[in-house]
């Protein structure tokens, strides 16, 4: 199994680990085991370079990341050898996320990552669910807003990062890419199944469960890529990290899966 593999039916080829980048830009609110600073500037520049030359080509962001999208935008050279996927739907302002899903925010939140991100594209913009997934794309309007952003060539592939099993099946019938949760505690096989068989992207978040995956005596690391990346209907697995040293072995651990 090739580290590059098609996000379904897009168009697109993204590396079967993407690089979140929540840890750039926002250390409020966050559900990591341990509290950190945000990175240097130079330390988003290595870790940007380390993660292209371990073969990594998608970027996870988010408005609700803080600064990271203005700071993916100031930092990240060579545009075209990235996938970039952002979201819209959460926001996060002074220490505090809320949400909007009406048109005109999805409109406004599409054109303002353009400007943050420096680019003149977005390859992916997902739907930031609040956990009401069903009513959010049931509203014909924010959905038609993102549309015209596709149409429009300002977006190149839509979805939902989706919280529950009935909308996250509905965003694998009505979009381009779902991303759904898949770890050792955690499985949406339902919305694995039915992206699989309409051939849509799927991205994988919590895969390792927000950096909790531990236990004296077991790597649980390791366990949980093979679960992840065994499964043909799963493109790409998004890990979060600051790290260069865990970014080298989690590559590593990923590819030892893959070819073996």
């Amino acid at each position: 199994m090739n580290f590059l593999r098609p996000l379904g039916n897009t168009g697109l080829t993204v590396s079967a680990l993407g690089l979140g980048t929540v840890k750039f830009g926002r250390n409020q609110g966050v559900k990591y085991p341990s509290d950190f600073a945000l990175p240097s500037d130079e330390q988003i520049r290595s870790l940007l370079h380390q993660a292209r030359e371990l073969g990594i080509n998608l970027l996870d962001t988010a408005p609700a990341y803080g600064s990271a999208e203005a700071r993916l935008g100031q930092l990240l050279t060579d545009r075209h050898q990235w996938v970039l996927a952002t979201k819209v739907g959460e926001e996060f302002e002074n220490g505090v996320s809320h949400f909007d899903f009406s048109a005109a925010h999805f409109t406004r939140s599409i054109e303002r990552s353009l400007t943050r991100l420096r680019t003149d594209y977005l390859d992916l913009v997902l739907i930031h669910s609040d956990g009401n997934d069903r009513a959010i794309l049931d509203d014909a309007p924010c959905l038609t807003a993102l549309r015209q952003c596709q149409q429009a060539g300002k977006v190149r592939a839509i979805g939902m990062s989706s919280k529950t099993l009935d909308g996250g099946i509905l965003a694998a019938q009505a979009l381009d890419v779902v991303m759904l949760t898949w770890n050792l505690q955690q499985q949406d096989r339902a919305v694995a199944a039915e992206a699989a068989r309409l051939n849509k992207g799927v991205l994988v978040k919590k895969g390792l469960m927000s950096g909790h995956v531990v236990e004296p005596g077991r790597d649980l690391v390791a366990e949980s890529l093979k679960l992840i990346l065994s499964e043909n209907a799963l493109h790409s697995l998004i890990v979060g990290t600051l790290s260069p040293e865990h970014l080298r072995q989690n590559v590593a651990k990923a590819r030892a899966v893959l070819v073996g």
